[in-house]
């Protein structure tokens, strides 16, 4: 069950990361929040409760290809919060 842990950290790390790369931007602009930072902010987290529930169902069948499409969806989720972060400004 060590890969189910290492998923929620990564899931954590991830979109804590993205999060705080929106709070730089914010810093390192305007210095306050604008409504598109906090839209990409509220995607993340978003993000994040829909990704851990699914890491959570009990009721899977399969769970190594259960894991690897989380972990997939982990991957686009981040890459597509990343170009918001790139298009802010």
């Amino acid at each position: 069950m060590a890969n189910v842990r290492n998923l929620k950290k990564d899931i954590n790390f991830v979109l804590g990361d993205i999060i705080e790369a929106v709070y730089l931007y914010e810093l390192s602009t305007t210095g306050k929040p604008s409504d598109a930072s906090n839209a990409v902010i509220e995607e993340a987290i978003r993000a994040f409760d829909s990704l851990i529930a699914k890491v959570n169902a009990k009721n899977v069948e399969n769970k190594k290809a259960h894991f690897k499409q989380i972990n997939q969806e982990l991957e686009e989720t981040a890459n597509q919060l990343v170009d918001k972060i790139n298009a802010l400004q």
